[in-house]
């Protein structure tokens, strides 16, 4: 181990101060990050809860819907590397309320969508507007956060997930159900204006909550600011001598192309999931989609919220986030095809409780994974590098619905099980490719997790 590393092993196992800077940065800036992140996969996947209604009152149709779903992330990636760039010259602070505040614009004013064209158009247009979001805070984290405590930050941001449809999905259908009595608007407009707005909202606060760098962070004092600057730094150098340098040797990186593929097969799990869990849980229930179904869809959310935090958690060493990595994907192809499996026999019991088990172990597998690539990618390299592995990773969730759509009409059975099947292979080529993992060659940026993390008080 060289000695820049060893003497960063050493800092993060038993300096108090990086333990008390840690701990006040978690506490400052991750709440601001996951009410971000929650209006953002809020507004990204509520369409879901829209889908018959929106059929029924603007005639849109089922080939829209499912073109509209997934074109949000064409929009997405075409400008993720951009937003990427952008923030690192504006800084977090700034650019991430931007994002936010024009993101909800956007949102708001599917509350005026008349028909298929403008119902696509807003989805492109919100997958431009929130591009950059989810990498640009990762790539935050990756420059506040050292690598020992790293995937326990993201498993914090990650939890913005099973909250927006732990707490959005009771919302959504609450929203519909009761708006039609409560406004003269349908209940589906309310919806989306109210959520919308709510993006404008968190935008606002995040100019006032974020701070771009611990050097500039009012709530650290002298002593945690070097602490935690010294200790970024030093893995700014090891990251430098393990990754590639600059925009278009990170771009060329075959190891930045490999985690591309592994998100690429997580997001077709988790969108062709998200988009339909409404629609499977009321043909489970045998019920309409509303505050009922709501209730129930928000189960899944609350297990994979826990089972997210904790795993995150444990997963702080190179051979756990690999172990984890592998059981985690190979669990969210098992319990997406076991409950498709369950709605084709219908069974209800057992296809929530797949649901369930398949929501918590993508949620959970997701900190982990960006794990990987953040250990070898600073800088430039790192808002290009992920910028990349997110932009055409969340292309998944531009096939997922087009593919489970079309395997349904291609094999058409009442439960749709064989879209649901489609899903769970990628799961399974993701589990395989972490697991390849342990071929790699050790990088210096590994070595600096020989120790246990300090751990994170708040």
């Amino acid at each position: 181990m060289s000695s820049s590393s060893a003497r960063l092993t050493d800092t993060v196992g038993t300096n108090p101060a990086l333990k008390s800077a840690i701990a006040k940065a978690s506490k400052h800036l991750m709440p601001m990050l996951v009410i971000l992140y929650f209006v953002a996969f809020l507004d990204r996947t509520n369409v879901g809860f829209a889908e018959a209604a929106l059929r029924a009152d603007r005639g849109v149709s089922d080939g829209a819907f499912a073109l509209g779903a997934g074109i949000f992330f064409i929009g997405y990636a075409l400008f993720e590397i951009p937003s990427n760039l952008a923030l690192k010259k504006f800084g977090a602070r700034f650019w991430l309320a931007r994002i936010a505040i024009t993101w909800g614009v956007v949102a708001a004013a599917f509350a005026f969508t008349t028909n298929d064209t403008m119902f696509t158009v807003l989805r492109f247009l919100l997958g431009v507007t929130e591009a950059g979001l989810f990498p640009g805070v990762i790539m935050f984290l990756a420059e506040w956060f050292p690598n020992k405590v790293r995937v326990q930050m993201f498993a914090i941001f990650y939890l913005a997930q099973p909250f927006s449809q732990m707490i959005g999905a009771p919302l959504s259908g609450g929203l519909i159900s009761f708006g039609d009595t409560l406004t003269p608007w349908h209940g589906w407009q309310v919806m989306f204006f109210v959520e919308g707005m709510l993006a404008v909202v968190a935008g606002i606060a995040a100019l006032f909550l974020l701070t771009n760098s611990p050097a500039q962070a009012k709530f650290l004092n002298d002593e945690e600011k070097a602490a935690l600057s010294n200790v970024m730094a030093l893995e700014d150098k090891v990251r430098t001598e393990d990754g590639p340098n600059g925009i278009w040797r990170a771009m060329a990186n075959w190891k930045v192309w490999y985690f591309t593929v592994i998100y690429f097969a997580l997001q077709i799990a988790v969108y062709g999931t998200t988009f339909y869990l409404p629609q499977q849980v009321a043909g489970l229930l045998g019920k309409k989609v509303g505050w009922e179904v709501g209730l129930v869809s928000a189960i899944p959310w609350l297990v994979g919220l826990f089972a997210c935090y904790f795993l995150g958690r444990a997963a702080h060493t190179i051979v756990r986030r690999r172990n984890w990595g592998t059981m985690l994907y190979i669990g969210t192809g098992v319990f997406i095809l076991g409950s498709g499996w369950a709605g084709a026999n219908n069974l209800p019991l057992l296809g929530i409780l797949f649901i369930t088990l398949a929501v918590a172990s993508f949620l959970s597998v997701g900190p982990i994974t960006w794990a990987f690539p953040t250990a070898f990618l600073t800088g430039t390299a790192a808002a290009a590098g992920i910028g990349l592995i997110n932009s055409l990773g969340n292309l998944g969730g531009f096939v997922a619905p087009l593919m489970r759509t079309g395997i349904n009409a291609a094999v058409p059975t009442d439960s749709g099980v064989w879209g649901v099947v489609s899903l769970g292979v990628f799961a399974f080529l993701a589990a395989i490719m972490v697991f390849a993992t342990k071929f790699f060659k050790v990088a210096k940026s590994d070595e600096l997790l020989a120790k246990e993390a300090p751990a994170v008080g708040h």
